[in-house]
């Protein structure tokens, strides 16, 4: 199957366009795409693979399912446009960014520039129906992203997972902790986040140290 991805990916994952599950994945997709509205917009459906190309990445940042809202997913988990109010997750994102490396709240929240420094912004499910969270979850994109996973996870490179919240945490529960940085926290969102285990987790300076150690450039957080 011609799947149009990122070059390094579909070399990478090639054999996984081939398995009847992505192709019951991608007629169900089509479908729901022709039956109403659908996001992320068909061509962002991999854009986290467009700016991140396997060579180039450091981090994995494993998200659930896109926004469900307008305007909001654009195929880079916890990523909004130019433009588009912050969710709520994202906001504590940057508050424990400022905290912890010191970088200034941002106005935009557009992760993409740091998708080109390398770091891999994933979700679980790479679409989702409007205003209806989960109603693309177990349809095969997780197969899919397990697969993802697993392929870079076990190239030489060591990497940096950041696992937040309990399902992200079973998905990468498989990851090699003795070959890659693991960093495990409570979802950045407020009803986890408030309970605690998100604010001073350090996982982006606890990031640029392991990157420094294996003479990586940091991310610019």
């Amino acid at each position: 199957m011609d799947v149009k991805i990122e070059n390094s990916w579909k070399e990478l994952l090639a054999g996984e366009f081939e398995k009847p599950y992505f192709e019951a994945l991608t007629r169900f997709v089509k479908e729901e795409y022709a039956a109403g509205p659908t996001y992320p917009p068909g061509k962002c459906i991999f854009n986290a693979f467009a700016h991140c190309p396997v060579d180039k990445t450091k981090v994995v940042i494993l998200g659930q399912d896109p926004y469900h809202g307008p305007g909001q997913a654009h195929g880079l988990c916890f990523s909004v446009p130019e433009g588009v109010e912050q969710p709520p997750s994202l906001a504590n994102i940057f508050k424990e960014i400022r905290d912890d490396v010191g970088t200034p709240l941002p106005a935009s929240g557009n992760l993409e520039r740091w998708a080109r420094q390398g770091v891999l912004l994933l979700n679980a499910t790479l679409t989702v129906r409007a205003r209806q969270a989960g109603s693309h979850q177990n349809k095969g994109w997780e197969t899919f992203t397990d697969a993802v996973i697993r392929a870079i996870a076990g190239r030489d490179k060591p990497l940096v997972f950041m696992l937040w919240g309990s399902y992200a945490q079973r998905k990468g529960a498989f990851i090699d902790a003795g070959r890659h940085l693991v960093l495990a926290a409570a979802h950045p969102s407020p009803l986890a986040a408030n309970r605690g285990g998100w604010f001073g987790n350090r996982h982006f300076s606890r990031a640029n140290a392991y990157l420094r150690e294996h003479r990586e450039e940091e991310i610019r957080w």
